[in-house]
């Protein structure tokens, strides 16, 4: 690592350090975490609450404004004020909010990182706030997905299930059946090799910049941790075959040099430049595709998620936290209820390609019929409804995420380029991950 590295991330461990100094003598001089909400007190008017979403704003603004405005209606005493927070900033200001004591009552945040606030015991466990009729609305494995040292720190609110989607005339080219896209990791290995040799084209862009190599791990049959989550488990024969097949894509030059600079959006980018066969993503970025590449979605089909010998499919979750700090914990988890309660979520699922949280609201037509000239995207939408049921998130929220996904990025990226063995590689990150796991 360079010294201007080092220098950067000794300063962010700084800057976390003294976040969970604060945090934690907050939680200190305030005597516990008894909850205090004003919700039982007595006032002359209506609470508010405050509301914080990551960069829905202004596409969804009547949505959100329509569903906040409905509760208002069915709850007088309870005023919500939405804020909407660039998705690249949420981070940082949750953080500063929590540590000022001036966190929102309700935050829209990934499992990964509400994992960290759950990891200060900053959010309210929603296994005692809800109650089970409720709770058993949801998606049993989802919900459990947002579990974090015995307690679920949030409620899920839209989900996204990979699937694959595919350029059928790049597999026409290639003397493809375009009807029969690979099911498992050894087809796309197959169809990689054909594809490259026929059109010079790539089949698939495996990004490396977020949890995708983690995810194909678990797929394979690999533990990460052992069931303490204490210490790494993937240092296994199973764990080598996982990094050895990317590291022997790469060599035979079947995957883009780009792997090791960019990311998820180079995949997208590729795709719709018509050089790249396979997306491996949520259907929500054929918009993307639309408006940018028409006759590549026209081209385009979609069929279920690749996998390996697990049968294992990966779910994305975005959830609804509330603070600990919140003045008003009951009306803030009554307000999230109401956001995720079926009616609202097929409404939300109906302006972009997500689906939802609640098993009940995927009985609605809208994800189990193709409409009449149904476009790509409407048959994306199907295909990743019906393997949502089996679908779960595979990996879970974990002690020092960020830096363990980035241990075994870099462990990877390092046997790609040939500067470790495999093994080599392997044992680097489990020795990472150990250090981190044990702190």
């Amino acid at each position: 690592m360079k010294g201007d590295e080092k220098v950067k991330k000794s300063l962010r461990l700084l800057i976390l350090g003294l976040t969970v100094f604060m945090l934690m003598f907050a939680a200190a001089c305030s005597g516990g975490t008894e909850k205090t909400s004003s919700d039982e007190k007595k006032s002359d008017g209506p609470i508010e609450i405050e509301f914080w979403t990551m960069q829905l704003s202004p596409t969804f603004d009547d949505y959100i404004n329509g569903v906040i405005a409905d509760f208002e209606k069915e709850n007088e005493n309870i005023k919500v004020k939405w804020v909407d927070v660039p998705w690249g900033d949420m981070e940082k200001k949750i953080l500063a909010s929590v540590a000022s004591k001036t966190a929102p009552d309700v935050a829209n945040l990934n499992p990964q990182f509400a994992a960290k606030l759950a990891e200060l015991d900053a959010l309210v466990d929603m296994d005692e706030a809800v109650a089970d009729d409720v709770k058993n609305q949801y998606f049993e494995g989802v919900w459990k997905s947002n579990t974090f040292d015995g307690k679920t720190f949030g409620i899920p609110w839209y989900l996204s299930s990979q699937v694959t989607m595919y350029n059928t005339k790049i597999f026409e080219e290639a003397g493809l059946d375009p009807n029969k896209p690979p099911a498992t990791f050894e087809e796309l290995a197959e169809v990689s090799k054909t594809i490259k040799e026929k059109t010079g084209k790539y089949a698939f862009f495996p990004p490396f910049d977020g949890s995708h190599l983690l995810e194909t791990m678990v797929m394979k049959g690999v533990d990460l941790t052992n069931e303490e989550m204490t210490k790494a488990a993937f240092n296994t024969p199973d764990g080598k075959a996982a990094f050895q097949y990317y590291v022997d894509l790469y060599k035979a030059d079947l995957i883009p040099r780009e792997v090791l600079t960019e990311g998820h959006g180079k995949a997208i980018d590729m795709y719709q430049a018509g050089q790249l066969a396979i997306l491996a993503s949520g259907p929500q970025f054929l918009n993307t595709v639309k408006e940018n590449a028409p006759d590549v979605l026209a081209a385009t089909k979609t069929a279920v998620s690749i996998t390996g010998e697990t049968n294992k499919k990966n779910v994305a979750a975005m959830n609804l936290v509330v603070p600990k700090q919140s003045e008003h914990q009951d009306a803030a988890v009554k307000f999230s209820v109401f956001l995720t309660n079926a009616e609202n979520q097929i409404e939300f699922d109906k302006l972009t390609t997500i689906l939802p949280s609640v098993e009940s609201a995927l009985e609605d037509p809208y994800f189990t019929e193709l409409p009449e000239n149904a476009t790509p995207i409407d048959e994306a939408r199907i295909v990743s409804a019906e393997q949502l049921k089996e679908s779960e998130v595979l990996v879970p929220p974990m002690k020092g995420y960020d830096e363990l996904k980035n241990a075994m990025n870099e462990a990877m990226q390092a046997a790609m380029l040939g500067e470790m063995s495999v093994d080599d590689a392997l044992k680097q990150a489990e020795d990472k991950w150990n250090e981190i796991l044990s702190q």
